[in-house]
């Protein structure tokens, strides 16, 4: 028996109140929601990070997400806006390593924020710009 919990959900052995569901993703409500309306979309095939996801499934998981942000917002649910978070490493926030996107409803005034830490504020020189633009192509070769 596998200890992911997300997996466990897929097979069955743990309860998921599922909105969507077909051969490459599964989309259900998170049971910790930022707000009412907040759903977790996952692949049914376990990965990790995305680094083990297959780009199709990516692509894939990112289309039925903009199908629920649609629902969402017509939903009798409170929504003025939706977030997509996606955490991919522990030092991103990921506390289940089964990827896995977060779509909810945003309202003015729900609480929910993003931190900046203290270097947002500084505005880099175009040359370092350049330079880490450098560096990113090159790690795609």
């Amino acid at each position: 028996m596998t200890t992911c919990v997300f997996c466990r959900i897929l097979a069955g052995e743990l309860p998921a109140s599922v909105i969507y569901r077909d051969k490459v993703c599964t989309a259900f409500m998170d049971i910790q929601p930022v707000n009412p309306g907040h759903v977790l979309v996952i692949p049914n095939k376990h990965a990790a990070n995305l680094a083990e996801l297959a780009p199709e499934d990516g692509a894939h998981i990112f289309r039925i997400a903009q199908q629920v942000a649609g629902a969402l917002r017509k939903s009798n649910l409170k929504c003025e806006g939706v977030n997509f978070f996606l955490a991919d490493g522990e030092a991103a926030g990921q506390e289940v390593f089964h990827i896995h996107l977060h779509v909810f409803p945003r309202y003015r005034g729900d609480g929910f924020g993003l931190r900046t830490g203290p270097h947002y504020k500084r505005r880099p020189a175009r040359a370092e710009l350049d330079r880490i633009a450098e560096q990113i192509q090159q790690a795609q070769s």
